[in-house]
């Protein structure tokens, strides 16, 4: 009779050692269940790409030579200056204990308990009870924010997703590609506004947020908002193409130029570099590149302006800003804006004239090429008929006036 291995008397002990799957890599063991899970699965089949995990290693790897990704989305600094020009006379107040009832913590006076226990902190400082808060202040329960009614709806929402190559950034594709937005949370009274667009095979940063007024004042040309991109090419940069990309190149829709390359170093075929611009055109950094002769093989967004990708982000994953960072966003770009309010009617003269010229100059180079066309074109045709350049007449009955006098004959003259 056979022994049943799962009856009461017949179990097997349990041997000390943990029985490893087979879906647990080597060393993962202490990970959280949510990370053990290849999270870009249908997207990395289809187009061939790592995963998150992967694709960190190869980029900060020493043979790659990348080193592009932040620890944090906003800098300190620029949240520490917004700390200390917020003007909390100016907005309205309420008790502590109330913000917390009224975001559905609990009750008053349990709140009031909650505060004096000292797990309460607003704007990183412990709170006691009777504190008056605003809208701009940051309460954390236990570390945790508190989302308040009050303080979202006076700050836009802004998300950061890290794009995947194989993406479109539109809502509606007809050839049926995968779009960011079906990755984006619903929003319930507002709709995600894309701040500018990445083309299908590059990756990185892009920003989102319900504020349409936010998104202009981001992609508009006036503003000068610096975007920063790592680019791997096949090959690497000679010092003429270096000066060449950063002094300007002649492109179709006019010149264009790097702020900042630095070269990040790279084994092999590829290299990478580093680069800053101030425009948001057409593939401009890929056709930069392709001015100079040197083909990109990978392009990534790292910066957008003061948010950079943080390492903690993995490619097809969101990370929204808090209300905090928000907004001392928003204060550095007044700032910005002030400094800039003086020159600016300056260089929007001198970028209407440099955009001027460059229309006038492709309307000459059209003019010039539609002409030695039309040339080319009457020039066949007349040999392709067997007509001379010159004459218009057929070669085969060309005749010969070597002897045909230059004169006309006077009157009453003799032959």
């Amino acid at each position: 009779m056979r022994n049943n291995s799962n009856s009461r008397g017949g179990r097997r002990p349990q041997s000390a050692e943990r029985k490893r799957t087979p879906f647990r890599r080597p060393g993962e063991g202490n990970l959280p269940r949510t990370r053990r899970v290849r999270e870009d699965a249908p997207f990395s089949e289809r187009a061939g790409l790592a995963s998150p995990r992967e694709a960190f290693g190869q980029m900060e790897s020493e043979a790659d030579g990348y080193r592009g990704f932040a620890d944090r989305p906003i800098a300190l600094d620029i949240i520490d200056r917004a700390r200390q020009q917020q003007t909390p006379a100016d907005l309205p107040t309420e008790k502590l204990q109330k913000a917390l009832a009224d975001a559905g913590l609990g009750s008053r006076r349990d709140m009031e308990a909650l505060i004096a226990s000292g797990v309460v902190t607003v704007n990183g400082q412990t709170a006691t009870v009777g504190d008056r808060v605003t809208a701009a202040d940051m309460i954390r329960v236990e570390g945790r924010l508190v989302r308040r009614t009050m303080a979202a709806s006076s700050t836009p929402r802004v998300l950061m997703y890290h794009k995947m190559a194989g993406e479109i950034v539109s809502r509606d594709d007809p050839e049926g590609r995968p779009s960011v937005f079906a990755r984006l949370p619903r929003v319930s009274g507002a709709r995600w506004v894309a701040v500018g667009r990445l083309d299908f095979n590059t990756e990185g940063l892009l920003l989102f947020t319900t504020s349409g007024a936010l998104a202009n004042r981001l992609m508009h040309p006036r503003y000068e908002i610096d975007r920063e991109y790592a680019v791997r090419v096949i090959g690497e940069l000679e010092a003429e193409q270096m000066l060449q990309l950063q002094q300007g190149i002649e492109l179709e829709d006019g010149m264009a130029k790097f702020d900042k390359l630095e070269d990040q170093g790279g084994t092999g075929m590829n290299h990478w570099y580093l680069v800053q611009i101030r425009e948001g055109r057409n593939r401009e950094v890929r056709r930069m590149f392709e001015a100079v002769g040197m083909t990109v093989s990978r392009l990534i967004r790292v910066r957008y302006g003061a948010v950079s990708l943080p390492k903690t982000l993995p490619r097809g994953k969101r990370m929204e800003l808090t209300p905090e960072e928000v907004r001392a966003w928003m204060l550095d770009l007044d700032e910005a804006e002030k400094k800039m309010a003086a020159a600016a009617p300056a260089k929007a003269e001198a970028k209407k004239a440099e955009k001027a010229a460059a229309r006038e100059k492709a309307r000459a180079r059209a003019r010039a090429e539609s002409e030695a066309e039309a040339r080319e074109a009457r020039r066949g045709t007349r040999f392709k008929e067997g007509k001379s350049d010159r004459t218009g007449v057929p070669m085969w009955e060309a005749r010969d006036m070597s002897d045909r006098p230059t004169q006309r004959r006077r009157t009453g003259e003799r032959s």
